[in-house]
């Protein structure tokens, strides 16, 4: 049995057991971290004591 590649989705099928499972749970832990990502960004995003930035850099000076 070869590797599951992706530039076919029919290889998913192939899998089996433990494999299978282990994409599932890749698939899983990468939603969670993004659910937890979206909610901590909406808590803790809007900062109301921010300091204001007036000054822009033109340019970088190169030594």
């Amino acid at each position: 049995m070869s590797e599951p590649t992706l530039e076919d989705i029919s290889d998913y099928d192939t899998l089996s057991g433990k494999k299978k499972k282990v994409v599932w749970i890749a698939i899983l832990v990468g939603l969670i971290i993004g659910a937890i990502y979206v909610v901590s960004y909406t808590y803790f995003g809007n900062v109301s004591d921010s300091l204001p930035v007036e000054k822009k850099i033109g340019t970088i000076p190169v030594q």
